[in-house]
């Protein structure tokens, strides 16, 4: 579980908020407009109305404290660089932003974004599930509950082959590639043996993968 501060509430803020929620992540939600906040209380239990460009509010929320601290502000840039900045300034350790144009996007990162998205609510549930959860570094939703998953090798399977494990039929995944630092082995053959300095490129469904990554 981590610990995730997403300051605005609108599609895309609430969207990833949800997806947070959802991955058993433990989130507080800043919105400045009490009509915003009510309408994310039936999902989002600790939210909390305020304006995050406020120095003193921003200080009293402990953002150093967060694993994550997201700006999902999408329709006022100038609040949304400021609010960027003022994190940082009191300690976030790691910083999303929004953005709707590629300037505002270098502007951001050159300001104190670690990371800076653009679509809405395809790519919050992406970032949800790549950030939010342990041991998995990459996430493509294709249909309903099934995805595509970088994951790290489960230590259980380190110096075992596909084959022996029966990753198939007993974990019900299908392994699409194994990746090592920048290079990627697609389709690896029964008797590949998992070792730790791999990751898996995984396809299967949402509660299959959870049951792996534990």
């Amino acid at each position: 579980m981590k610990t995730i501060l997403i300051i605005g509430l609108g599609r895309f803020g609430r969207h990833m908020a949800k997806k947070l929620i959802d991955e058993g992540n433990d989130v507080l939600a800043v919105e400045k407009d009490e009509a915003r906040a009510n309408n994310a209380a039936g999902f989002i239990s600790n939210i909390q109305i305020g304006d995050a460009s406020d120095e003193k509010f921003i200080e009293s929320l402990g953002v150093g404290n967060f694993d994550i601290c997201v700006v999902a502000i999408g329709d006022d840039f100038q609040h949304s660089l400021e609010i960027t900045v003022l994190l940082k300034d009191m300690g976030a350790k790691f910083v999303i932003a929004r953005a709707s144009r590629d300037v505002h996007r270098k502007l951001l990162l050159r300001n104190g974004a670690d990371h800076v998205v653009y679509a809405e609510r395809e790519m919050a549930e992406r970032l949800a599930v790549k950030y939010g959860a342990r041991n998995i570094f990459d996430y493509i939703g294709l249909t309903g509950d099934v995805g595509i998953y970088e994951i790290a090798v489960p230590s259980q399977w380190i110096g075992k082959s596909i084959i022996e494990k029966s990753i198939r039929s007993k974990y019900n995944i299908s392994i699409l590639a194994t990746k090592k630092e920048d290079e990627i082995f697609p389709l690896p053959s029964p008797d590949h043996v998992f070792s730790a300095d791999e990751t898996l490129m995984v396809m299967g469904r949402d509660e299959d993968i959870k049951r792996i990554v534990k």
